[in-house]
Protein backbone atom coordinates (compact mmCIF):
# COMPACT_ATOMS: atom_id res chain seq x y z
CA UNK A 1 0.00 0.00 0.00
CA UNK A 2 1.31 3.44 -0.90
CA UNK A 3 2.37 5.89 1.75
CA UNK A 4 0.11 8.84 2.51
CA UNK A 5 2.62 11.41 1.25
CA UNK A 6 3.71 9.54 -1.87
CA UNK A 7 4.06 11.75 -4.96
CA UNK A 8 2.36 10.59 -8.13
CA UNK A 9 2.86 13.50 -10.54
CA UNK A 10 6.10 12.26 -12.09
CA UNK A 11 4.71 9.62 -14.50
CA UNK A 12 2.22 12.19 -15.81
CA UNK A 13 4.84 14.89 -16.31
CA UNK A 14 7.00 12.87 -18.67
CA UNK A 15 6.19 13.97 -22.25
CA UNK A 16 6.91 10.51 -23.60
CA UNK A 17 4.92 8.62 -21.00
CA UNK A 18 2.68 6.15 -22.78
CA UNK A 19 -1.02 5.84 -22.04
CA UNK A 20 -0.25 2.39 -20.70
CA UNK A 21 2.09 3.98 -18.14
CA UNK A 22 -0.48 6.64 -17.24
CA UNK A 23 -3.26 4.10 -16.98
CA UNK A 24 -1.12 1.91 -14.74
CA UNK A 25 -0.39 4.87 -12.47
CA UNK A 26 -4.08 5.74 -12.12
CA UNK A 27 -4.83 2.05 -11.50
CA UNK A 28 -2.22 2.02 -8.74
CA UNK A 29 -4.03 4.89 -7.02
CA UNK A 30 -7.39 3.13 -7.35
CA UNK A 31 -5.94 -0.11 -5.98
CA UNK A 32 -4.41 1.80 -3.09
CA UNK A 33 -7.78 3.41 -2.31
CA UNK A 34 -9.43 -0.02 -2.13
CA UNK A 35 -6.71 -1.28 0.21
CA UNK A 36 -6.98 1.75 2.45
CA UNK A 37 -10.73 1.20 2.73
CA UNK A 38 -10.48 -2.45 3.80
CA UNK A 39 -7.55 -1.83 6.16
CA UNK A 40 -9.44 0.97 7.95
CA UNK A 41 -10.92 -0.04 11.31
CA UNK A 42 -13.17 -0.02 13.16
CA UNK A 43 -15.83 0.60 10.49
CA UNK A 44 -19.40 -0.23 11.58
CA UNK A 45 -20.42 -3.67 10.34
CA UNK A 46 -17.86 -3.74 7.54
CA UNK A 47 -15.01 -6.09 6.72
CA UNK A 48 -11.68 -4.70 7.86
CA UNK A 49 -8.27 -5.81 9.07
CA UNK A 50 -9.73 -6.63 12.51
CA UNK A 51 -12.62 -8.94 11.53
CA UNK A 52 -15.28 -9.82 8.95
CA UNK A 53 -17.95 -7.50 10.35
CA UNK A 54 -21.48 -8.60 9.48
CA UNK A 55 -20.25 -11.02 6.78
CA UNK A 56 -19.78 -14.77 7.02
CA UNK A 57 -18.41 -15.38 3.53
CA UNK A 58 -15.52 -12.93 3.26
CA UNK A 59 -12.64 -11.34 5.16
CA UNK A 60 -9.92 -8.78 4.53
CA UNK A 61 -7.87 -11.26 2.50
CA UNK A 62 -10.84 -11.79 0.19
CA UNK A 63 -10.89 -8.05 -0.45
CA UNK A 64 -7.14 -7.91 -0.98
CA UNK A 65 -7.30 -10.68 -3.60
CA UNK A 66 -10.22 -8.95 -5.26
CA UNK A 67 -8.45 -5.58 -5.38
CA UNK A 68 -5.37 -7.17 -6.95
CA UNK A 69 -7.52 -8.87 -9.60
CA UNK A 70 -9.34 -5.65 -10.47
CA UNK A 71 -6.23 -3.49 -10.70
CA UNK A 72 -5.32 -4.25 -14.36
CA UNK A 73 -8.89 -3.48 -15.41
CA UNK A 74 -8.71 -0.09 -13.72
CA UNK A 75 -5.79 0.61 -16.06
CA UNK A 76 -8.05 -0.33 -18.94
CA UNK A 77 -10.74 2.04 -17.69
CA UNK A 78 -8.24 4.89 -17.44
CA UNK A 79 -7.04 4.22 -20.99
CA UNK A 80 -10.65 4.05 -22.22
CA UNK A 81 -11.38 7.39 -20.57
CA UNK A 82 -8.29 8.88 -22.20
CA UNK A 83 -9.57 7.73 -25.61
CA UNK A 84 -12.96 9.36 -25.00
CA UNK A 85 -14.86 6.07 -24.97
CA UNK A 86 -18.61 5.95 -24.42
CA UNK A 87 -20.30 4.40 -21.41
CA UNK A 88 -21.05 1.24 -23.39
CA UNK A 89 -17.32 0.66 -23.84
CA UNK A 90 -16.55 1.38 -20.19
CA UNK A 91 -19.24 -1.12 -19.25
CA UNK A 92 -17.42 -3.87 -21.17
CA UNK A 93 -14.24 -3.22 -19.19
CA UNK A 94 -16.30 -3.20 -15.99
CA UNK A 95 -17.81 -6.59 -16.79
CA UNK A 96 -14.33 -7.96 -17.38
CA UNK A 97 -13.30 -6.57 -13.99
CA UNK A 98 -16.32 -8.25 -12.36
CA UNK A 99 -15.36 -11.57 -13.92
CA UNK A 100 -11.82 -11.20 -12.57
CA UNK A 101 -13.22 -10.33 -9.13
CA UNK A 102 -15.45 -13.40 -9.01
CA UNK A 103 -12.60 -15.62 -10.21
CA UNK A 104 -10.34 -14.30 -7.44
CA UNK A 105 -12.95 -14.61 -4.67
CA UNK A 106 -14.67 -17.84 -5.62
CA UNK A 107 -17.87 -16.10 -6.65
CA UNK A 108 -18.10 -13.62 -3.76
CA UNK A 109 -19.15 -10.05 -4.55
CA UNK A 110 -16.58 -7.88 -2.81
CA UNK A 111 -16.19 -4.90 -5.14
CA UNK A 112 -19.03 -4.72 -7.68
CA UNK A 113 -20.05 -1.27 -6.40
CA UNK A 114 -16.46 -0.05 -6.44
CA UNK A 115 -15.90 -1.38 -9.95
CA UNK A 116 -18.82 0.76 -11.08
CA UNK A 117 -18.27 3.96 -9.09
CA UNK A 118 -14.50 4.00 -8.68
CA UNK A 119 -14.16 2.72 -12.24
CA UNK A 120 -16.00 5.78 -13.56
CA UNK A 121 -13.75 8.09 -11.55
CA UNK A 122 -10.71 6.23 -12.90
CA UNK A 123 -12.01 6.76 -16.45
CA UNK A 124 -12.52 10.45 -15.64
CA UNK A 125 -8.94 10.66 -14.39
CA UNK A 126 -7.80 9.19 -17.69
CA UNK A 127 -9.88 11.70 -19.62
CA UNK A 128 -8.52 14.63 -17.63
CA UNK A 129 -4.90 13.55 -17.94
CA UNK A 130 -5.41 13.26 -21.74
CA UNK A 131 -6.65 16.83 -21.93
CA UNK A 132 -10.28 15.92 -22.64
CA UNK A 133 -11.31 18.12 -19.70
CA UNK A 134 -9.81 21.16 -18.03
CA UNK A 135 -6.99 20.45 -15.56
CA UNK A 136 -9.07 21.86 -12.71
CA UNK A 137 -12.31 20.08 -13.60
CA UNK A 138 -13.33 17.71 -10.82
CA UNK A 139 -13.48 14.01 -11.67
CA UNK A 140 -17.13 13.92 -10.63
CA UNK A 141 -17.98 16.72 -13.04
CA UNK A 142 -16.24 14.84 -15.85
CA UNK A 143 -18.30 11.72 -15.08
CA UNK A 144 -21.55 13.70 -15.13
CA UNK A 145 -20.66 15.58 -18.32
CA UNK A 146 -19.39 12.62 -20.33
CA UNK A 147 -21.35 9.60 -19.15
CA UNK A 148 -24.48 10.58 -17.20
CA UNK A 149 -26.89 9.61 -19.97
CA UNK A 150 -25.20 6.26 -20.49
CA UNK A 151 -25.29 5.64 -16.73
CA UNK A 152 -29.03 6.35 -16.49
CA UNK A 153 -30.02 4.55 -19.70
CA UNK A 154 -27.79 1.51 -19.21
CA UNK A 155 -28.94 -2.01 -18.28
CA UNK A 156 -30.08 -2.68 -14.72
CA UNK A 157 -28.71 -5.56 -12.61
CA UNK A 158 -32.09 -7.03 -11.74
CA UNK A 159 -30.68 -9.61 -9.32
CA UNK A 160 -28.45 -7.33 -7.30
CA UNK A 161 -29.31 -6.49 -3.67
CA UNK A 162 -29.04 -2.80 -4.48
CA UNK A 163 -31.52 -3.05 -7.35
CA UNK A 164 -33.96 -4.95 -5.14
CA UNK A 165 -33.70 -2.28 -2.44
CA UNK A 166 -34.19 0.50 -4.97
CA UNK A 167 -37.35 -1.12 -6.30
CA UNK A 168 -38.75 -1.82 -2.85
CA UNK A 169 -37.86 1.44 -1.10
CA UNK A 170 -37.46 3.92 -3.94
CA UNK A 171 -33.85 4.69 -3.02
CA UNK A 172 -31.63 6.42 -5.57
CA UNK A 173 -28.66 4.07 -5.29
CA UNK A 174 -25.26 4.05 -6.96
CA UNK A 175 -26.57 4.83 -10.43
CA UNK A 176 -28.18 8.12 -9.40
CA UNK A 177 -25.09 9.06 -7.38
CA UNK A 178 -22.82 8.48 -10.37
CA UNK A 179 -25.05 10.27 -12.88
CA UNK A 180 -24.98 13.38 -10.69
CA UNK A 181 -21.17 13.35 -10.48
CA UNK A 182 -20.87 11.73 -7.04
CA UNK A 183 -22.15 14.61 -4.92
CA UNK A 184 -21.83 12.55 -1.73
CA UNK A 185 -18.11 12.13 -2.35
CA UNK A 186 -17.59 15.87 -2.83
CA UNK A 187 -20.07 17.19 -0.27
CA UNK A 188 -19.57 14.58 2.47
CA UNK A 189 -16.63 12.23 1.93
CA UNK A 190 -13.89 14.71 1.05
CA UNK A 191 -14.82 17.32 3.71
CA UNK A 192 -15.02 14.57 6.34
CA UNK A 193 -11.61 13.17 5.36
CA UNK A 194 -10.10 16.60 5.83
CA UNK A 195 -11.98 17.31 9.05
CA UNK A 196 -10.93 13.92 10.43
CA UNK A 197 -7.30 14.66 9.57
CA UNK A 198 -7.50 17.88 11.58
CA UNK A 199 -9.22 16.20 14.54
CA UNK A 200 -6.83 13.25 14.66
CA UNK A 201 -3.60 14.51 13.13
CA UNK A 202 -1.52 11.72 14.69
CA UNK A 203 -3.41 8.87 13.03
CA UNK A 204 -4.20 8.87 9.29
CA UNK A 205 -6.59 5.98 9.79
CA UNK A 206 -8.72 8.22 11.98
CA UNK A 207 -9.57 10.49 9.05
CA UNK A 208 -10.95 7.53 7.10
CA UNK A 209 -12.98 6.30 10.08
CA UNK A 210 -14.39 9.81 10.48
CA UNK A 211 -15.30 9.94 6.79
CA UNK A 212 -16.91 6.51 6.96
CA UNK A 213 -19.22 7.63 9.79
CA UNK A 214 -20.07 10.82 7.90
CA UNK A 215 -20.97 8.81 4.79
CA UNK A 216 -23.13 6.39 6.78
CA UNK A 217 -24.96 9.30 8.40
CA UNK A 218 -25.68 10.97 5.05
CA UNK A 219 -26.24 8.12 2.61
CA UNK A 220 -29.47 6.28 1.83
CA UNK A 221 -27.44 3.09 1.61
CA UNK A 222 -29.22 0.35 -0.35
CA UNK A 223 -27.07 -2.28 1.38
CA UNK A 224 -28.49 -1.19 4.73
CA UNK A 225 -32.00 -1.14 3.28
CA UNK A 226 -31.50 -4.67 1.96
CA UNK A 227 -30.27 -6.01 5.30
CA UNK A 228 -32.31 -3.98 7.77
CA UNK A 229 -35.09 -2.19 5.92
CA UNK A 230 -36.02 1.36 6.82
CA UNK A 231 -35.52 0.63 10.51
CA UNK A 232 -31.98 -0.61 9.95
CA UNK A 233 -31.09 2.38 7.81
CA UNK A 234 -32.51 4.79 10.38
CA UNK A 235 -30.57 3.09 13.19
CA UNK A 236 -27.32 3.25 11.21
CA UNK A 237 -27.73 6.91 10.25
CA UNK A 238 -28.74 7.96 13.78
CA UNK A 239 -25.87 6.07 15.42
CA UNK A 240 -23.32 7.50 12.98
CA UNK A 241 -24.63 11.01 13.52
CA UNK A 242 -24.41 10.61 17.31
CA UNK A 243 -20.76 9.55 16.96
CA UNK A 244 -20.01 12.63 14.88
CA UNK A 245 -21.98 14.97 17.14
CA UNK A 246 -19.93 13.71 20.09
CA UNK A 247 -16.76 14.83 18.32
CA UNK A 248 -16.07 12.00 15.89
CA UNK A 249 -12.42 11.00 15.98
CA UNK A 250 -11.74 14.09 18.03
CA UNK A 251 -13.02 12.17 21.08
CA UNK A 252 -10.21 10.87 23.31
CA UNK A 253 -11.79 7.41 23.27
CA UNK A 254 -12.92 7.40 19.63
CA UNK A 255 -11.47 3.98 18.90
CA UNK A 256 -13.31 2.35 21.80
CA UNK A 257 -16.54 4.10 20.85
CA UNK A 258 -16.29 3.23 17.16
CA UNK A 259 -15.52 -0.39 18.06
CA UNK A 260 -18.62 -0.53 20.28
CA UNK A 261 -20.74 0.83 17.41
CA UNK A 262 -19.17 -1.72 15.06
CA UNK A 263 -20.30 -4.49 17.38
CA UNK A 264 -23.83 -3.04 17.51
CA UNK A 265 -23.98 -3.14 13.71
CA UNK A 266 -22.70 -6.74 13.67
CA UNK A 267 -25.33 -7.78 16.22
CA UNK A 268 -27.98 -6.39 13.85
CA UNK A 269 -26.22 -7.86 10.78
CA UNK A 270 -25.97 -4.40 9.21
CA UNK A 271 -23.27 -3.62 6.67
CA UNK A 272 -23.13 -0.18 5.00
CA UNK A 273 -21.43 -1.35 1.82
CA UNK A 274 -22.44 1.75 -0.11
CA UNK A 275 -20.61 3.94 2.39
CA UNK A 276 -17.55 1.70 2.10
CA UNK A 277 -17.50 2.14 -1.70
CA UNK A 278 -17.84 5.91 -1.34
CA UNK A 279 -15.03 5.95 1.22
CA UNK A 280 -12.69 4.32 -1.30
CA UNK A 281 -13.86 6.79 -3.95
CA UNK A 282 -13.26 9.71 -1.58
CA UNK A 283 -9.71 8.51 -0.90
CA UNK A 284 -9.08 8.19 -4.64
CA UNK A 285 -10.53 11.60 -5.50
CA UNK A 286 -8.56 13.17 -2.65
CA UNK A 287 -5.32 12.24 -4.40
CA UNK A 288 -6.38 14.36 -7.38
CA UNK A 289 -8.12 17.21 -5.61
CA UNK A 290 -5.16 17.83 -3.29
CA UNK A 291 -2.86 18.32 -6.25
CA UNK A 292 -0.77 15.19 -5.78
CA UNK A 293 -1.75 14.07 -9.27
CA UNK A 294 -2.06 16.30 -12.31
Amino acid sequence: MLTARAKFALPFSRPRATWRTRGATIATLAHDALLREVETAPKPGLVSRIDSGSHDDMDANTFRRSAAAIRPHFAGMAEAGARGCAMSELRVVGLEAEAAMFAATGGINTHRGAIFGLGLLVAAAGARSAGLAGPNTSLGTIVAQRWSRGIVDGPVLLRSHGSAARRRYGAGGARAEAAQGFPTVYEVGLPALREGAELESRDAEGARVHACFALIAALEDTNLLHRGGREGLAFAQRTAREFLDAGGVGQPDWRARSLAIHREFVARRLSPGGAADLLAMSVFVNYFETGLVS
